[in-house]
């Protein structure tokens, strides 16, 4: 069975019985912390500021959150070298407080900022528009704070940033140590850059408990250790309610935080199933302090399902997007909330992370003693440096050599935070904006309905055999690229929740929310019906797809799903990159599911979405 999270071994199954199905490849020491029970009570913040720039007197958000405005107050800059500015203009998905009024630097600035020492989350909101004359295209800048010296941004463009993840407005979530009495946040214009000024729009702080601790943690696939101390910064990069709904900022254990769906982050058609705690469950934080993640999150969870069959083919697996060149913290939730969930090794899983084993055995009763016990298990992970962004892999598997009562796995809650570098650096890149699309004069535009996109884009080729499956293997979107464009991010349409409440979520990469990448409440861009010639749903010959994967060899192999094998593969003399995925016919699961797919995605056409191509029936 699988000892990587991508490479679960399973028996070869016969040819005449296999089910293909090729994509295109998108390639591009755990420590179990003991922490002190506490009270169910929420955190109370020594600090609590939220500044809306640019704005005079006091005005409240979607969580009926008074913002005080920067003119006037005890953090009013000076008028000669800043202005306050309104949004040339509003877009629909975009909260008045604190977006539409913005602090406009054209030369290096400091906010000064009176707390008492220790840590403090810094949410900082952007509104890339014209302001004053000013285009959203030249603001580009830096961002440090202090003391410290840390680097939250550098030569950052709000506008790239949303024209390439097409976002309405951003947002970023940093924890910073104060060791004095001030918090500096300096923002400097980019020199050499014509015309470039900086701007905010909205700033918060807020004080936390120490939630991340001084234990030395081992870094995954390596024997060396790295303590998150006071000396070091991060950035949330996703915060996940796994198995839940959003959590807004009034909901959370009183440090304002918000925690997103995770159903936008799952790998695959494999999704497991959801539940909410067993009625006669009480969730009691015997283990961890009762700030640490609000009782929402660990009131739900995902798990793999009941088949173990199933389960022993495939890993229950999130992507999450990140920059690379960082260490980053990994924080998991856990919680048996449900019975017959009581006694150790009923349910014992492996943790894979980033294709590396993180934890061989994980057992939530073990942990956490009890079952409505809430625990946490922190590991750091290595993500190299590369040229783009790059997908950071959770991944979940039944561990077996204990022979445990049930084969499946369980995740409550899931947060990722980038570490800042020795320098104190925790700035990425801008990412680059996608291509314009080619027009396809095959595709018929169909506006309202709804699109999500965030992915690249390649070739795909599709396998069938038996079954009547081939029939419906049309060109369509490819469900990887489709199940990876569902990733929630932070703020923009989203950001109205069923209860009226704002769902800025500081879960993302990049923050903000997108004009075509909401949640499946509010999609608004078009995809596109397939009209395409049936000629172009090329048939590809078993031998090919054989050669294509050199004989489904298991070097090759990226991963399980709930239909089938993943392998890495090359047609055409190896100038099309492509992944096949290979069928277990004695999952009837899955050749149910895989039908879906395909009927599904036949429907659909999305310039985000990568387009399948062919078949194999022999």
């Amino acid at each position: 069975m699988a000892t990587t999270p991508n490479r679960s071994r399973s028996p070869i199954f016969p040819l005449a019985t296999s089910i293909l199905l090729l994509f295109a490849s998108l390639l591009s020491l755990h420590s179990s912390r003991a922490a002190a029970a506490a009270s169910s009570s929420t955190f109370h913040p020594a600090d609590y500021i939220l500044l809306n720039c640019g704005a005079s007197g006091q005005l409240p958000d979607l969580d009926n959150r008074n913002w005080t405005g920067d003119i006037g107050s005890t953090f009013a800059p000076s008028p000669q070298n800043t202005i306050a500015a309104a949004a040339a203009n509003q877009a629909s998905s975009v909260p008045q407080v604190p977006y539409m009024t913005a602090r406009i630097f054209p030369s290096r600035f400091t906010y000064a900022f009176p707390v008492a020492p220790g840590r403090k989350f810094v949410r900082l909101y952007f509104y890339p528009s014209n302001y004053t004359g000013r285009a959203a295209s030249d603001a580009r800048f830096s961002l440090t704070a202090s003391p410290g010296n840390f680097t939250l941004l550098s030569n950052f463009s709000a506008s790239q940033t949303a024209l390439a993840l097409n976002f309405d407005y951003l947002t970023r979530e940093f924890s910073i140590n104060v060791s004095s009495g001030f918090l500096n946040l300096t923002f400097t214009p980019s020199p050499g850059v014509p015309k470039a000024y900086a701007f905010v729009n909205g700033i918060e702080i807020v004080s936390m408990p120490d939630l991340f601790g001084s234990e030395a943690l081992g870094i995954v696939g390596t024997s060396t250790v790295y303590t998150v101390d006071q000396t070091t910064a991060l950035q949330t990069m996703y915060r996940l309610n796994v198995g839940g709904n959003d959590i807004s900022t009034v909901q959370d254990s009183g440090l304002y935080r918000t925690w997103g769906d995770d159903t936008n982050y799952i790998f695959g058609a494999a999704f497991g199933v959801t539940y909410p705690k067993d009625p006669n469950v009480t969730i009691r934080y015997t283990k961890e302090p009762a700030y640490t993640a609000p009782e929402e999150v660990y009131a739900t969870a995902r798990s793999m399902g009941r088949d173990a069959n199933i389960n022993l083919n495939y890993n229950l697996t999130w992507i999450l997007p990140v920059d690379p060149g960082f260490l980053y913290l990994v924080r998991l939730h856990f919680c048996e909330i449900q019975y017959p969930m009581t006694l150790p090794n009923q349910r014992v899983f492996s943790i894979f992370l980033n294709n590396q084993t993180a934890q061989e055995s994980a057992d939530v009763i073990l942990l956490a003693g009890e079952i409505g016990s809430p625990v946490y298990q922190d590991y750091i992970v290595v993500v190299p440096e590369a040229a783009d962004l790059q997908d950071f892999w959770v991944a979940l598997h039944p561990y077996q050599k204990p022979k445990p009562e049930y084969y499946d796995a369980i995740l409550n809650g899931l947060e990722l935070f980038k570490l800042s570098s020795f320098d104190g650096n925790l700035a990425g890149p801008n990412p680059i904006p996608p291509p314009l699309p080619t027009p396809d004069p095959e595709k018929v535009v169909r506006p309202g309905v709804g699109g999500k996109s965030k992915s690249s884009r390649a070739p795909v080729v599709g396998g069938a055999v038996g079954g009547g499956v081939a029939a419906v293997l049309l060109v369509c979107a490819l469900l990887f690229a489709a199940c990876r464009q569902r990733r929630r991010v932070v703020g923009g349409r989203d950001a109205v929740t069923s209860d009226g409440t704002s769902g800025w979520l500081p879960l993302s990469l990049y923050g903000g929310n997108s004009h075509s990448a909401g949640s499946a409440k509010t999609n608004t861009t078009g995809s596109y019906a397939s009209s395409l010639p049936s000629n172009l749903c090329r048939h590809f010959s078993f031998a090919e797809i054989q050669a294509a994967t050199n004989g489904f060899d298991e070097s090759l192999l990226l991963g399980v799903g709930g239909f089938g094998k993943v392998y890495r593969g090359e047609v055409d003399g190896g100038s099309t990159k492509v992944a096949i995925k290979r069928g277990n016919p004695m999952s009837e699961q899955g050749v149910h599911e895989f039908q879906t797919e395909i009927e599904m995605l036949s429907k659909l056409r999305h310039r985000h979405l990568v387009s399948l191509i062919g078949y194999c029936e022999e």
